[in-house]
């Protein structure tokens, strides 16, 4: 054999196995209903420890039918991240609407607190934003907790404001 054959075989090889590790299915890591280690696996359906029901490398190339819409304000969401922006954000998950941070103090504050924002809704409105608020010692008071979410909505409308005279 030519060293020119050897390539072509060597090549044409390792397409194939490259595209038979792609087929196949792939479930969630355990048994049905059960979380992997790693935490929670979503399908393309948003669906925790489905099966992908991509069956061949033709099918990724198509029209996808079960893709999650994002269902989300983007003026809210710009705006927690804007008002908040002294605490560190530990995990953000815009599919659902969930931002997380770290404990931080505000500027010109003695107390630090953490937050936890799910925005649920896709309206600039108030029932779309919920704002949990913790200190070192529990919950934050009401007012607290009240103040910023206006101080998110105040925010939002101005960004949504200033978009509009683009």
């Amino acid at each position: 054999m030519t060293p020119r054959i050897l390539l072509k075989a060597a090549l044409i090889f390792s397409l194939c196995a490259a595209v038979s590790a792609c087929g196949g299915r792939r479930t969630g890591g355990g048994p049905v209903g059960e979380a992997p280690p790693g935490g929670l696996e979503t399908n393309n359906r948003g669906t925790a420890g489905g099966n992908y029901e991509k069956s061949s490398i033709w099918d990724i190339f198509g029209p996808s039918k079960g893709d999650q819409t994002v269902n989300v304000n983007r003026y809210i969401w710009a705006a927690t991240l804007d008002v908040l922006d002294f605490l560190p954000v530990q995990d953000v998950d815009p599919f659902t609407g969930v931002i997380i941070t770290g404990y931080g103090t505000p500027p010109g504050g003695g107390r630090s607190y953490r937050a936890t924002v799910h925005i649920k809704d896709p309206a600039l409105d108030a029932r779309s934003l919920n704002v949990s608020l913790h200190t070192r010692n529990g919950p934050a008071s009401a007012g607290t907790t009240r103040a910023v979410e206006d101080a998110i909505l105040a925010r939002a409308r101005q960004i949504r404001i200033g978009d509009s005279k683009l």
